[in-house]
């Protein structure tokens, strides 16, 4: 499995701190040659007066001083008016400047959520594409096969030596079961860590679900669930029919079921997730089920006993303000090759 994440760049948070440094600069830089203008009409209006008074000690003669005067006043009171509105347009287009970015940052941010909680799903998925071609790859394996047709000692020693190689290569598996057509383990991977030869599985929903596969060619897989013979570990198991010669469409003689060891590597997607450092802190990213059951949580909470309340309004993919004012981004698995996916979804919930 390759958990690494596609770095996701911040454009948006980029634009919005270079736009917010702007039009702080430019409402500063309105604000001091307004303030500069009405200065001016300030003086222009206190020189008007003072003429007019002065006109009005010369007499007649200072008649045509007064008419100068009040035309000096009457420009300087439409400076004034010219620069009040000039004030309240500049300062209603920087509030609507500031707001259309704030709108397109919120876009930005939350269109790149969505697109890692895309990315976190697709990387479960291809890596659980895989665990469904080594189950019905390994149900053919001749040891297996040998051994659910007739389990005896020697059988099932060589059986369980064999899923003991497979494990020793691939480490993503807890342990590898075969069993037999009525659910009892017959063989194992690991007896020496799990003892559960004899154990009595038919009633684990995976088995239930691999009862009715019609060929080799099919697999089945039950919700992820912590399961008691594997000491309580988390397992994502899938299952294939062990059959006649190992032929696809040989009579069924048994079941082989593989566990995925699923917590740390799902806990490596989840926390592999390139956020910013400075979003981590308020981010959580996470893995839902189709039921939306927390399987996977980069803050570690919830996992397999909470159901996140998710509104997807049937939608494939989108995002949302939660009454928290918090953005809740998400994706639907599109699953991979000839995994169609279990209807899962890549969640992730970030404050503002």
């Amino acid at each position: 499995m390759s958990p690494k994440c596609t770095e996701a760049a911040q454009p948006a948070d980029n634009l919005s701190m270079l736009v917010e440094t702007s039009t702080r600069q430019l409402k500063s830089l309105t604000d001091h040659s307004i303030g500069s203008i009405k200065s001016i009409t300030r003086r222009m209006n206190l020189l008007a007066m003072n003429a007019l008074i002065e006109a009005a000690h010369a007499g007649e003669r200072g008649a045509g001083f007064s008419v100068v005067a009040n035309e000096v006043r009457s420009v300087a009171g439409e400076i004034e008016g010219l620069v009040s509105s000039l004030g309240n347009a500049l300062g209603d287009g920087v509030d609507t400047l500031t707001k259309a970015v704030e709108h397109l940052t919120s876009e930005g941010r939350a269109a790149r959520c969505i697109d890692l909680a895309l990315n976190a799903v697709e990387i479960i998925d291809r890596n659980l594409y895989e665990r469904t071609c080594d189950v019905r790859w390994w149900a053919t394996d001749a040891a297996v096969v040998e051994c659910a047709l007739d389990p005896t000692d020697a059988a099932t020693a060589h059986a369980s030596q064999r899923l003991g190689v497979i494990l020793s290569a691939y480490t993503v598996y807890l342990d590898l079961w075969l069993c037999s057509l009525d659910g009892k383990v017959i063989a194992n991977g690991r007896p020496d860590r799990f003892d559960i030869l004899g154990h009595d599985v038919s009633r684990e929903p995976w088995f239930a679900q691999a009862k009715p596969l019609a060929s080799g060619d099919d697999f089945a897989v039950a919700n992820v669930a912590r399961l008691a013979a594997l000491n309580g570990s988390q397992s994502a198991t899938y299952v294939a029919s062990v059959r006649e010669g190992g032929e696809t469409n040989g009579q069924p003689i048994g079941f082989l079921a593989i566990h995925f060891d699923w917590e740390p590597q799902a806990r490596t997607i989840v926390e592999g997730v390139r956020l910013a450092p400075a979003e981590r802190d308020h981010s959580r990213v996470m893995l839902l089920d189709a039921e939306n059951r927390v399987i996977a949580c980069s803050k570690g909470k919830g996992i397999l006993s909470e159901r996140y309340p998710l509104r997807a309004g049937g939608q494939v993919q989108g995002s949302y303000i939660d009454t928290a004012g918090r953005l809740v981004a998400f994706h639907e698995t599109p699953g991979y090759e000839t995994y169609r996916g279990l209807g899962w979804r890549g969640v992730i919930e970030q404050s503002a």
